[in-house]
């Protein structure tokens, strides 16, 4: 098994090399028709972990793709955005957003009942009761990290336990973002059954591309330095104003409180900084390719995310996972049918779901693969994301506290 990181990176470049190198081969233009790219990139990395090519567990990787190239990217992609055509999407964004929510709050308890059902012993009691641990879980899908590290103390799960609520975490999810990247792909025909309307989407699609089409010109070496040294310098700034306000906020609030996370301020900051330069001259590094390199960026991150995910780890605790299947499920039960109901594209339901369940780290990453210009809903909405996990997390609990 591959341990070294330096190893595993030159890998996951290769498996990306690999499918951008076949996307235009007339052997393989079939097979990507039917598999998206991006879900490629994503299944690949998690093939290697589940067959033990790779191992992970003491990789750093996700540290410097969450610290570096995700930034990287939320500037770059929000350099040359249309915000007056993002505001102009409307409020089904909002209402899918919130189903979702909607759904893991609701889900929870749901779930637990039904699986306490066929296994009581599940209910546990004390610092081991299971509503404790799925609390953390709760806090997880709707906010983030932060948020399931808060509900871990507000509730006191026994720590000992807590590597199952993880393995669920990172499985259900890494799964459910599977099939989304896989309708990503398949947009068109998924809003043709929602018999969505998404004339706004594809409007504000279009103008980006028409954009950039417009200032595209040969550049030189000076334009990506410039282009680079900006970006990189960013991501610094962002750091240091984050670790500078999560301290604050840690002092103000205490350590597990949403606002007390470096991350959450680090992707406000590069979002913010990115929105600021689109309405300066900075737009026009759109023509020397900084939505590409972004992308360059999220394909990395899809990549490293692909190795979070070992799909045999599904058996190590079988209650708890049947649980996170179940609660997903509804989860998507309930988005599938308001978004009939309201005929809201599924760009909506994709992002609104990972806005919640996999915040700002994988949110942008899913609204790049409908189109580069649409990452900047997804950081938004899973900023909202953070802003009520808390407190959707708590309501979860107390109502997963009833049932036993």
């Amino acid at each position: 098994m591959i341990t070294d990181d330096r190893i595993i990176l030159g890998l996951l470049a290769a498996v990306l090399a690999f499918v951008f190198f076949t996307r235009d081969r007339a052997g393989w233009k079939k097979f990507y028709t039917f598999i998206p790219i991006i879900l490629v990139c994503y299944l690949l990395p998690s093939l290697m972990v589940t067959f033990r090519l790779i191992d992970v567990s003491e990789s750093n990787l996700w540290t410097i793709a969450k610290d570096y190239f995700l930034p990287a990217a939320l500037f770059l992609m929000t350099l040359s955005i249309d915000m007056k055509g993002i505001l102009g999407l409307g409020s089904k964004a909002l209402i899918m957003f919130f189903t979702a929510t909607i759904g893991i709050i609701l889900g929870g308890p749901i779930a637990l009942w039904i699986v306490a059902q066929f296994d009581p012993a599940i209910i546990g009691s004390g610092s081991d009761a299971a509503w404790r641990g799925l609390a953390t879980l709760a806090g997880s899908w709707i906010g983030g990290g932060a948020n399931q590290t808060a509900m871990l103390e507000v509730y006191g799960y026994n720590i000992e336990n807590y590597s199952a609520l993880i393995a669920v975490d990172i499985i259900v999810a890494n799964i459910w973002m599977a099939f989304l990247l896989y309708g990503a792909g398949s947009s068109k025909r998924v809003d043709g059954w929602l018999k969505a309307d998404s004339s706004a989407i594809d409007r504000l699609r279009d103008k980006m591309a028409d954009y950039t089409a417009s200032v595209e010109r040969v550049a030189s070496a000076n334009d990506y330095v410039l282009l680079f040294g900006a970006t990189f310098a960013v991501v610094g700034l962002c750091h240091l104003a984050g670790t500078f306000l999560g301290g604050f906020f840690s002092q103000l609030q205490g350590e597990d409180a949403t606002l007390a996370s470096s991350f959450f301020w680090v992707v406000v900051v590069s979002t913010t900084l990115g929105l600021a330069a689109s309405f300066t001259r900075a737009r026009n590094l759109e023509g020397v390719g900084a939505s590409k390199f972004g992308t360059v960026f999220i394909f990395l991150l899809v990549a490293v995310i692909g190795t979070k995910m070992d799909v045999t780890k599904l058996a190590d605790t079988p209650s708890f996972m049947a649980i996170g299947v179940i609660w997903m499920l509804f989860h998507t039960i309930l988005l599938l049918v308001v978004a009939r109901i309201i005929r809201a594209p599924f760009f909506f339901v994709a992002v609104g779901s990972k806005a919640n369940v996999g915040g700002a780290a994988s949110a942008p990453v899913l609204a790049s693969a409908f189109h580069p210009a649409l990452a900047p809903v997804g950081v938004l909405l899973a900023v909202l994301g953070y802003a009520v996990g808390t407190y959707g997390a708590i309501l979860c609990a107390q109502m997963m506290a009833g049932i036993g």
